[in-house]
This record gives structure tokens, sequence and C-alpha cells, in this order.
């Protein structure tokens, strides 16, 4: 998938998921997005919402949360603008058609979260931005996965679209975590594969780069125990965030490329290590070889294993003391 500049056939697309972390407190907000980046994260994500194109109006208490901590489009701007100056992606997560209209000149790319991955209105809304799609797939199976993926290859290029395992609880317990359904997901869609953390702690995100997924999404606080909102508790503080963003780089660098070659720290070693043909005891010039005459020792460099056809029935040309390299130049 590309974002800007960023490909995640490269790097793995680390995303600080500040979501409502702020609580409506916009200066928290600008300072989540500076600690974000000192973290090394390469993304930062919010979410949009207008409270009454979101929950039926009968859900007051749910719409006064919603209320407080709804920032304007024009904060919104200000908040991308922060993110650019620091150098990282700005994505948003829509819950309205609207909020991806006014929102499209601002962000890089869009998340739609898993309980809208059915939401076909609001996906089409965003696939007519052009931006970048990822989607979370929290709630389905393998089945409306591939459903998902099947309508939407229809609709955009597969460099613009990520899909991510996502387990839709707060917290997801461990044992649910199911980090092989990302191996199920790269070994059947053919576009990027990433996940959307909702377990405690970090492992699961490292082990996700391990499986194969090449966007990690973690939600970020400054601290887990600012509010009694549930998102604080399954965030990632800045200690957390950046031990995060230092194990998946060190991930990376451990699984190396998807191909097994020689590597170039093996190459002082291949003489040291390999064995050449040697003789087992004293041989004299005029001796028919046989097998039983031949040992093999390190260091390489001389006749390597495997080679002893070329040398068996043949006349040695001059003696060769106990141990010494058996050449073909050594026999007629």
């Amino acid at each position: 998938m590309k974002i800007k500049n960023y490909n995640t056939d490269e790097n793995v697309l680390i995303v600080a998921e500040i979501g409502n972390n702020h609580e409506g407190n916009f200066e928290l907000a600008k300072k989540l997005v500076f600690r974000a980046a000192e973290c090394g994260v390469d993304a930062v994500k919010f979410q949009t919402i207008i409270p009454e194109e979101l929950v039926s109006p009968d859900q007051i208490k749910r719409l006064e949360t919603l209320r407080r901590f709804q920032f304007s489009y024009d904060q919104f701007a200000e908040l991308s603008n922060l993110a650019h100056q620091n150098g990282i992606i700005f994505i948003i997560t829509p819950f309205s058609l609207s909020a991806v209209t006014a929102m499209n000149s601002y962000v890089d790319a869009f998340k739609i979260a898993s309980g809208d991955n059915t939401f076909y209105p609001l996906i089409d809304s965003v696939i007519t931005t052009g931006k970048p799609l990822i989607i979370s797939t929290g709630l389905i199976d393998m089945n409306g996965v591939e459903y998902l993926y099947n309508y939407l290859k229809k609709r955009i290029s597969v460099d613009q679209l990520a899909l991510l395992h996502c387990v839709c609880a707060y917290p997801a317990p461990d044992v649910q975590a199911n980090l092989g359904a990302i191996v199920a997901m790269r070994n059947q869609i053919p576009c990027a594969i990433g996940y959307s953390d909702h377990t405690l702690g970090i492992d699961a995100s490292v082990l996700a780069v391990a499986v194969g997924a090449r966007i990690i999404e973690k939600h970020f606080t400054l601290d887990k125990n600012y509010s009694e909102y549930r998102d604080h508790q399954l965030s990632a503080d800045p200690e957390d965030l950046k031990l995060m963003v230092s194990k998946i780089r060190q991930a990376e660098n451990l699984l190396g490329q998807i191909s097994k070659i020689s590597q170039t720290c093996e190459e002082q070693n291949v003489k040291a290590v390999r064995r050449s043909i040697v003789a087992r005891h004293d041989l004299h010039k005029g001796r028919i070889l046989y097998l039983s005459d031949f040992s093999w020792v390190r260091p390489g460099g001389g006749l390597p294993p495997g080679q002893e056809v070329n040398l068996i029935g043949r006349k040695l040309k001059h003696d060769i003391s106990s141990g010494g390299q058996v050449l073909i130049s050594d026999v007629e």
C-alpha cells in the first residue's frame, strides 16, 4: 500500500491511534501528535464524529460524551498541519459521509472502523475521494473479508487498499487475538494486510509483524489512567509506544526478505567452515586412488566434497602427505 511516499512493501507503517483519547481537549490532542512523532511512529489517526450522524437520539449519555469529544473541521485541519510539520502521515476515521467530504483535503488516507466495514455508502464515499483506504475487519470472518475485498477490488486500486485484522473488543483477550488470521488473510487477499491491536500491552503488535502484518495500528494515550474512558486502559503510553516502534523495527530487520539468500556477513566464513578433500594417509606417486584414500576437513578452498568421482580410479602424479589437499591437477 502506498500513502504519499510511504510504501508498506518496504516498511511496516506504524499508526498511533489517538482516536478520542484527547476527550475534546484540543491542547491535549496537539500534545498527543507531538509525543507520537517523538516515539517514532509513521502516522497518527483521529476519529471525526458528528454525534447525531452516529447514534440514535435516545442514547442521551452517549450523545453527551461524543459532543464533548467533538472537534471542528478547522481543528482537525490544524492537527493535520501539525502532523505534517512533524513528518508523519495524518489519517482520519470518518463516521459519516459528510465528514468524508469535509476532511478530504486534510487527510493522507481514510480508515474505516470495524463497525462500519459493512457500511457501503460510507466506503463508497471514501473511494470517490481517490485517497488510500484502510479498513478494519473486526466482526466478520474470512468469508466476510473475501466478500469485502471482492467488492473493493472493482472500485479501488489494490496498491491504495489495506485490510487490517482486528478483534472488536476493548480490550481483546490474548486468547482471542487470533493473529493467525493475518497469515490466512495474506494467503488469500492480494492487498496489504495489517493489524489493529486492541489487546493490552505491545506484544501482539510485534508478533503481528512477525506473521506478516504491514500496518500496525495501536491506540495511544499519555496516561493509561487519564480518565475512566475505556480506550486509555488498552492504549500504549509514550514509553510503551517508543518500545513498540523499536521492537517492530528490530522485527523487520530480523525478518529480512521473504527469500532464502546467502548473506554478506557469511562471506568471510565460507572458506573457514567448508571442507576440502584431503589425503587420509600418505599417498605415493603412481597410486590409483580409492574413496578410502580420502578425508574431508576444513578449511575449504580445495576440491570440495562431491568431487571425489573426479579423483577415484586416477593415478597420482606425485606424493601427497597425509592431510594434504588432493586436487584435479594432482592426478593423470
